[in-house]
């Protein structure tokens, strides 16, 4: 049996999931018609959350429109999980007991490809039904320059020739709401769901950096630039749901189901994907309520429509002190002692010492908390349901992709709360944990384990330079101050210059003894984390 709307209307074979309750075809009729909810990025976590959320909603009676997905960087997604299933998805849940709840999403009214369908785009952007623009474009989709501090070629191109026949996304997405503005006038959301801090704002930063170029160079007049600048909005969000790439193991449930062409496939960019996702039960979605448009009625299936502060605490609490450093310091030390997924790194004596103390002891006591969110429960979930989950089978690998893009956020931050803190207790120089996960990532990064086999890295767009900046460091060697400081102080990679704040130091000396030779990660690691003179919260 294959996942298609054929088989879907016919509701046989279909015992143990939940199917639409709601008429596709109409729903897809009016949403063609008044699109409300267009999403960049038609990746998994696209298929796990924002469009499940749109399925409750229409369930619910809440409205009678879906959402619309565009790929605008791997479109291979589209052709390869989208349109060979009539744009239906699984999604399964995977609880820590076992349990599976399986899901026919039949919400994503269309697929698009930003390439091919631009003029399509250009018509939903246009019509002043659309409300938000939602986004899951990872990270490094906000950044304009390259290393170098020099503007990336396409970025370059669309700012010399104005938003005609743009070449980067953001120019893109700065030309589309500019046709919006003169199709019809009507502010709209743009609304980062990526998982970094202050998303909305990056977006904003990324957008106004072109649009102050155009208007510069007068590719834009007034009215064009008080429109991009005063009735585009761009609310920031804290989202958190785990959801790894398409488990074997999940697909081969499907099968025995009876569903068939179910195998994960990978493509030619890299992109893991499948015509279902796995995903786990726990989620958050905060939205900063600046909608001059309104929005789906999504407060009513829990997402918290709050201020732009408390979003900004929440996201800081997640991604500066709780779950995200955690990720980070995780991953690096469990792909250098040979796990492959975090429920099992987790287990690690170890590990799961190191980063409870990273998060307790060290990044919440000078970390945000929102609020409407509890810190300590936050982590307390997180290290007994979530991280532990066996049938979530999320990677060490998958963590680590990017890492270059994230290590700003997830201890630059703390790094700068402490080097600005009067208290004496809050000294960047009583600091292990924060210092030993950014040495650990720097270990990670030689491609060695801690057997002194070579090991497989995760992509990440700064890799190349990274390790030749790291160029014959080898275990049993020694790192020179000079040879380490050129990454240490880059304030591109860190948000400041550890050295400055007064852990570089001390970053170079936890480097060293990871690097003493084979077993010195786990004697490391087991070193400062078995330490019963200190007072750690554990």
């Amino acid at each position: 049996m294959k996942l298609s709307l054929e088989n879907l209307e016919k509701k046989v074979n279909w015992k143990g999931y939940r199917l639409p309750d709601y008429d596709i075809n109409t729903m897809r009729a009016k949403t063609r018609e008044n699109p409300t909810w267009l999403h960049i990025g038609a990746g998994n976590v696209f298929r796990a959350f924002p469009a499940v959320l749109a399925q409750r909603m229409l369930t619910a009676g809440l409205t009678n429109k879906g959402i619309i997905c565009c790929e605008a960087y791997d479109e291979e997604i589209i052709d390869k999980v989208y349109r060979p299933f009539d744009n239906l998805a699984i999604c399964v849940t995977l609880y820590v007991d076992g349990a599976l709840k399986k899901e026919v999403i039949g919400s994503i009214a269309e697929s698009l490809k930003l390439s091919i369908d631009a003029d399509r785009v250009s018509e939903i952007f246009c019509n002043p039904s659309l409300q938000m623009v939602s986004l899951t474009i990872t990270e490094k989709a906000y950044i304009l320059r390259d290393s170098n501090k020099n503007y990336y070629p396409d970025v370059q191109a669309d700012m010399d020739n104005g938003p005609d026949h743009c070449q980067s996304f953001m120019g893109k997405l700065a030309s589309l709401c500019l046709q919006r503005m003169h199709a019809c006038g009507t502010p709209i959301a743009l609304v980062s769901m990526d998982n970094c801090f202050n998303n909305g704002h990056r977006l904003q930063r990324a957008m106004l950096e072109i649009i102050t170029c155009w208007f510069q160079k007068s590719k834009i007049d007034a009215t064009e630039f008080s429109y991009l600048t005063g009735h585009v909005s761009f609310p920031r969000t804290m989202i958190d749901k785990i959801t790894p790439f398409p488990s074997p193991k999940i697909a081969s449930v499907l099968r025995e189901d009876g569903l068939e062409m179910v195998k994960p496939k990978v493509t030619a960019k890299g992109t893991k994907i499948a015509c279902f996702v796995n995903t786990e039960s726990p989620q958050y979605l905060l939205m900063e309520d600046l909608f001059p448009n309104g929005h789906p009625p999504l407060e009513q299936l829990g997402t918290i429509f709050t201020s732009g502060r408390i979003v900004e605490k929440s996201m800081e609490m997640k991604a500066c002190s709780t779950l995200n450093p955690m990720d980070t310091a995780m991953a690096s030390f469990g792909s250098l002692l040979g796990y492959e997924t975090i429920n099992c790194t987790v287990r690690d004596d170890d590990i799961r010492t190191f980063i409870t103390n990273l998060s307790n002891a060290e990044c919440m006591p000078l970390g945000a908390d929102p609020g409407v969110l509890d810190p300590h429960e936050f982590i307390h979930e997180i290290l007994t349901i979530r991280y532990p989950n066996p049938y979530l089978n999320d990677t060490c690998s998958r963590i680590m992709i990017d890492t270059s893009q994230k290590i700003s956020t997830r201890y630059g931050k703390i790094l700068s709360n402490y080097y600005n803190s009067p208290v004496p207790m809050h000294r960047v120089s009583h600091l292990r944990f924060i210092p030993l996960a950014i040495a650990g990532w720097l270990r990670y990064l030689l491609g060695v384990d801690d057997n002194g086999e070579p090991m497989q890295l995760s992509p990440d767009p700064l890799m190349e330079s990274l390790q030749k900046k790291l160029e014959g460091i080898t275990l049993g060697g020694e790192a020179k101050y000079e040879q380490l400081y050129p990454i240490l102080s880059d304030r591109m990679l860190f948000g400041l210059n550890t050295f400055e704040v007064g852990c570089g130091e001390r970053i170079i000396d936890f480097f060293n003894q990871l690097i003493a030779g084979p077993g010195a990660v786990r004697a490391t690691l087991h070193r400062y984390c078995d330490d019963k003179d200190t007072d750690l919260l554990i």
